[in-house]
């Protein structure tokens, strides 16, 4: 098969899942064995990371406000006169924040949702960040493991970008 119809074919199977189908396979792509999927080691229950947005170092926070709201994104959050806006489009939020960090990071708010109601059950903060201890991630801030109400913690991915888990409401109760 030519490049051109390697790249069209992954490309048909990517825009595929992506809408949420997943019987298109590539032609050139075999049947899968049931049998070897059953073999497949069982995997771990995903991590409850929290709201997810990007947290943007802006320079200009009126300038990019005005940029975000043209591509359709409104304010939910922020107050301007601090420098720092949250915005939103859909499903996703975007935070601008001028003079308040040095590189753009990825952000993620246990136990709340979209629109920051407060989860009855989610993974708190610290159980997280024990979690990732354990697989061997070291931290830049780490949390107070003895605290219960709100917390944070950041590490760094391999490339140096930041990552915030910043939980805003006190743990469960279970």
């Amino acid at each position: 098969m030519n490049p051109i119809s390697t790249l069209a074919s992954a490309c048909t199977l990517a825009f595929a899942l992506g809408a949420g189908l997943t019987s298109v396979v590539p032609q050139d792509t075999p049947p899968q064995n049931p049998a070897s999927q059953d073999s497949k080691p069982k995997e771990a229950p995903a991590m409850q990371l929290g709201n997810f947005s990007v947290s943007l170092a802006v320079k200009d926070i009126k300038a990019s406000k005005a940029f975000y709201e043209a591509l359709g994104f409104t304010k939910v959050g922020g107050v301007l006169e601090q420098n720092w806006l949250v915005l939103q489009n859909g499903t996703t939020t975007v935070g601008l924040f001028q003079g308040m960090f040095e590189k753009n990071m990825l952000t993620f708010n246990p136990g709340w949702d979209r629109e920051k109601n407060t989860l009855k059950e989610f993974q708190d903060v610290r159980e997280l960040q024990s979690a990732l201890k354990e697989k061997g991630l070291s931290f830049v801030i780490e949390a107070d493991l003895a605290s219960t109400g709100p917390a944070s913690f950041m590490l760094a991915d391999p490339d140096g970008n930041p990552i915030l888990f910043d939980q805003h409401v006190d743990k469960p109760r279970h």
